[in-house]
């Protein structure tokens, strides 16, 4: 048995007395609304005819009871607003059982009602729905959070510790609802780049999630297994081999908005599972994609701000176009005065060394060139900037560039110092493609556990055709934040990962019998508010002692009530 508090029994005692009365606490049949609050509080001072007979319904925040009549407020999908509920309003007959007994001792903050009435404004001025009908639809079991808030509307004493808001996110967006307008966000952002891209006249497809090869991005994947296949199974590190699959099958262009999984370390900005959005468009490079790119972010930023600006911590980003753009080995050269362009594996080691990165005998050229690039380059990238052209040995399925050995058509989109894009003009000489996944091999013999694997299906994929195709992948949780200015990616997920929660020891009545409580007792002394053996033994024994006969009193308990001197034994 759990361990419950004094409200959560309080709460079970009410469920089964509306159950006597013959109410169903988790009614069934639908409840029909025609309004909503932040409709009437906008709108109801422009036309009060309109607000003459409404039926909504949301959720007990706060409530007054004054005798015969009482005020409370619902939270709705779209706000708080102020009920009025008259005892012989919504008990017009000699039975006032409805107001009396579950309106005023049933109910509880965190109940779903629903109400009907009218709109009227109190005499403070209040906008607020005159309640002449009201029906229980939810009742519930916990009490929420209280958060209290001064008469300006700032809050303190509220639900802020990050670890349980991010665990808890329904209760959460209850007691904190301005954090819902972080997901409406992020809605508009994937709804407005989904718009652009179909008017476009590109694709939305969608592909596997669970791949028998783990390919399209440097990562470790999650491993599964599928049993009725027999095999090992991996889920995705990226949707990129699949979609140039489908180029291949000859659409001109194919998006996909998808969850990836990346079996790697946890921060403020990244998170094992996250959302991205990856577009292949035929016949196009990267220089094309990179005009592509800016006009879209400059239409999301207008469609969720009405400009192309937008703050960032102490920063206003400016996502309108043209951005800079920086090749990778101009940008280390600029931030750190090192020009690694002509360094081998030896040559770049030493450097790193003498810049203070810490390196392992895994890492090859390319990696150790992003290392270089992620110490000492990112975080100067304010404003939207493109690095561009990388080291060939950074991205096996990029094209050569067309003008420059050793390097490849690629570019990063880097904002705030983070990266939130990448492109490529997409490699597609299959014989180049077979030759970059068997150095990637070779890495992955060295033990890097990023390293791709050879994919021989892409592989004869490519060897059908592929054209020459530009393609994107987005980061969306990462361009959330920018959008809502938020310092961790925690915040623009719902549910984001978390470690397993702790769980508390469960104390039965024995425990409490175990000091020497008597059995009918321990129900009494829970009612107290004493959840474990520890709780109590922290208590007042005197105080204890007077309030075991106070709550015999008040519940009227048939039961003889303890020594004082046997109570003190408790504690000892």
């Amino acid at each position: 048995m759990s361990a419950l508090s004094e409200q959560e029994i309080q709460r079970r005692e009410s469920l089964n007395e509306l159950r006597k009365l013959g109410i169903n606490p988790y009614p069934a049949e639908a409840f029909e609304i025609n309004a909503h609050a932040a409709d009437i509080l906008a709108n109801y001072e422009k036309d009060k005819t309109a607000y003459k007979t409404i039926s909504l319904a949301g959720r007990i925040m706060t409530r007054r009871i004054m005798g015969n009549a009482s005020f409370a407020e619902l939270q709705d999908s779209t706000g708080r607003i102020q009920i009025y509920i008259k005892r012989d309003d919504v008990c017009p007959n000699e039975d006032k059982t409805l107001y009396n007994i579950v309106f005023k001792k049933l109910l509880d903050i965190g109940d779903f009602i629903g109400v009907k009435g009218y709109v009227f404004t109190t005499q403070t001025g209040e906008i607020s729905i005159h309640v002449n009908e009201f029906k229980v639809l939810s009742k519930s079991l916990r009490p929420l959070p209280i958060v209290k808030r001064d008469e300006d509307g700032n809050i303190y004493d509220g639900f802020t510790d990050p670890e349980m808001r991010y665990r808890m996110r329904y209760v959460d967006l209850t007691v904190n609802p301005e954090f819902k307008e972080i997901f409406k966000i992020r809605s508009k952002v994937i709804s407005t780049m989904r718009n652009y891209f179909n008017d476009q006249g590109w694709m939305e497809v969608e592909t596997p999630i669970l791949q028998s090869v783990h390919g399209g991005a440097a990562a470790r994947p999650f491993n599964t297994y599928h049993n009725t296949l027999d095999m090992p199974l991996f889920l995705r590190i990226a949707n990129e081999l699949y979609l140039k699959r489908l180029i291949v099958a000859g659409f001109d262009g194919v998006y996909e908005f998808g969850k990836m999984f990346r079996n790697e370390g946890m921060d403020r900005t990244h998170n094992p599972e996250f959302t991205s959005m990856e577009i292949y468009v035929a016949y196009k490079d990267y220089i094309w994609m990179m005009a592509m790119v800016e006009e879209c972010l400059e239409k999301v930023t207008v469609a969720v701000h009405g400009k192309s600006t937008v703050k960032v911590g102490e920063h206003e980003i400016d996502f309108a176009g043209p951005y800079e753009k920086l090749s990778m080995y101009d940008s280390i050269l600029k931030y750190t005065g090192v020009d690694v362009s002509e360094m081998d594996e030896t040559a770049l080691r030493a450097t790193c060394k003498e810049l203070g990165i810490q390196v392992d005998a895994s890492m090859g050229k390319g990696k150790l060139v992003d290392a270089i690039f992620g110490e000492k380059v990112e975080e100067h990238l304010i404003q939207p900037t493109y690095i561009t052209d990388y080291p060939l040995e950074m991205t096996p399925l990029a094209k050569k560039h067309r003008s420059k050995e050793g390097l490849v058509e690629r570019f990063e989109l880097f904002v705030n110092g983070k990266e939130i894009a990448n492109a490529y003009s997409e490699l597609n000489d299959a014989i180049d493609q077979k030759e970059r996944f068997e150095e990637q091999l070779k890495l992955a013999a060295r033990g890097d556990d990023e390293a791709m694997a050879m994919d021989e299906d892409f592989i004869r994929a490519l060897e059908y055709g592929m054209p020459p195709t530009s393609g994107l992948g987005i980061g969306i949780d990462r361009l959330v934040m920018m959008m809502t200015g938020q310092q961790s990616i925690q915040e623009v997920l719902f549910f984001p990962q978390m470690r397993p929660e702790k769980k508390a020891k469960v104390y039965t009545d024995d425990d409490f019998i175990a000091m020497g409580i008597p059995a009918e007792w321990v129900q009494v002394i829970r009612k107290m508010g004493f959840n474990t053996p520890e709780e109590l033994k922290a208590a007042n024994p005197n105080k204890v002692f007077n309030d075991l006969g106070g709550m015999r009193k008040k519940m009227k308990l048939d039961i003889t009530m303890p020594q004082k001197e046997d109570v003190m034994s408790w504690f000892s």
